[in-house]
């Protein structure tokens, strides 16, 4: 990743962060006041940046590194600021507790106040409970989207807050940004505003719960390249019952009038209906997003692919011969999981450049150690990464131990909640 783009999300953040600091920065005031306000208003910049990072614009990824990096920032400043936030009224009450706890607790309790303070805690509680469900699985995507928009929800609350205890500047500006940030995510990505219309041509079934869905445009084209995923929200058809949702998945061929394919594997409620889906259903596309396997040096390179994460690496190779030596690794469960094996061998076959090896692991997790070329052979390679988020880390920790540098080890989980 050019330095750039590696440093843009940071200088976005200390940005929106230090700004508001720096305008507000208080004088004369006690150490633990003045604290208070300062993590008050860094808590706020980090709010503005985290809705920023939440934006689903393929443009805006391409120039900060990657939908999954802005995702990943996205999260960290939305907790930083939560920290903040929550030493923020306790700094202010510090600051009266040693000449009246009973103040220090009315600038507290929001029972002994008016709506600001009220407001202020309101903000609070919605943080807190949007970061809880970041990390609760469990709950259906539908509803777990929608109980997010409180983080959105929140903000908006804690700049009013400040609004109504009579601070305007620069409140205001900060809240029609974060305001429109919201507004634009809402209407342009989760109601699919932004997105193109598509039909569906043909679906075939390549493994277990998997199949693979060849979509049309009936508009304009989706500009995509091998390796990229694409945002698509299936609708209902004559028997199909749509999910409406948009989901990432990884675009398996590309076609020249600006066709794709996509595997679909079952992994949800949603995923488990589009195991059904038929000819004819209308879908929408957004995207597209990712960098994996663009910009690719002529060095020897390692393709490791786990189950559903062959897909990056088909469209790759259905767009013609390899320019470098690669060793496509396809780990898979068992023969009934393993997706397009005899179109890669056929690919394998014809393309001097690309050795396949595939492996069946069973439902046990596989020793990496055993199926990993060893250290000699690895050397001056560089490895790619596809598949489940646990097994993308055991390769990572298993390739370091054969001193592959971080920089040479690249990958993408698709991890969105």
């Amino acid at each position: 990743m050019h330095l750039l783009r590696f440093l843009s999300i940071p200088l976005l953040i200390l940005i929106a962060t230090v700004g508001p600091v720096i305008w507000a920065l208080p004088d004369g005031l006690g150490l633990a006041r003045s604290l208070g306000i300062v993590l008050g208003w860094a808590g706020c910049g980090l709010l503005l940046a985290s809705l920023l990072l939440m934006l689903r614009e393929s443009r805006l990824a391409e120039g900060l590194g990657g939908l999954e990096r802005m995702y990943r920032w996205h999260h960290w400043a939305g907790m930083a600021a939560y920290v903040l936030l929550l030493a923020h009224p306790l700094l202010l009450a510090a600051d009266a507790w040693p000449n009246d706890r009973q103040l220090a607790w009315y600038s507290l309790s929001p029972f002994n106040q008016g709506w600001p303070v009220w407001l202020g805690w309101l903000s609070l509680l919605l943080l807190m409970a949007g970061l809880a469900l970041t990390f609760e699985k469990r709950i259906p995507y539908r509803a777990w989207r929608w109980l997010h928009v409180g983080l959105g929800l929140a903000v908006l609350f804690g700049l009013l807050h400040l609004v109504l205890l009579g601070i305007d500047e620069p409140v205001w500006p900060i809240l029609v940004l974060a305001a429109f940030f919201l507004g634009w995510r809402i209407v342009r990505e989760d109601f699919g505003l932004a997105a193109r219309p598509f039909i569906v041509q043909a679906v075939k079934v390549v493994a277990k719960d998997m199949v693979e869905i060849a979509l049309k445009p009936l508009g304009e084209v989706v500009a995509v390249k091998p390796g990229q995923f694409v945002l698509v929200a299936f609708f209902s058809g004559p028997t199909f019952r749509g999910c409406g949702e948009f989901h990432p998945f990884t675009v398996s061929a590309v076609g020249a009038g600006g066709e794709m394919q996509i595997g679909v594997k079952a992994l949800g409620d949603c995923t488990r209906k589009i195991q059904s889906i038929e000819s004819g259903v209308m879908a929408r596309v957004h995207g597209a997003f990712g960098e994996f396997l663009t910009d690719r040096s002529l060095s020897p390179q390692l393709w490791v692919a786990g189950g559903i994460g062959i897909t990056p690496f088909l469209a790759q190779l259905r767009a013609g011969p390899l320019s470098q030596k690669t060793l496509l690794l396809y780990l898979y469960r068992s023969d009934a999981d393993a997706a397009f094996l005899q179109e890669i061998q056929a690919l394998a076959a014809n393309d001097s450049n690309l050795s396949l090896c595939a492996v069946a692991t069973g439902k046990d997790v596989p020793d990496l150690n055993t199926i990993l070329p060893d250290a000699t052979t690895l050397a001056q390679h560089d490895c790619y990464l596809c598949g489940p988020p646990g097994l993308v880390a055991g390769l990572r920790k298993a390739l370091s131990g054969r001193g592959i540098s971080p920089r040479h080890i690249h990958f993408e989980n698709f991890e969105f909640r």
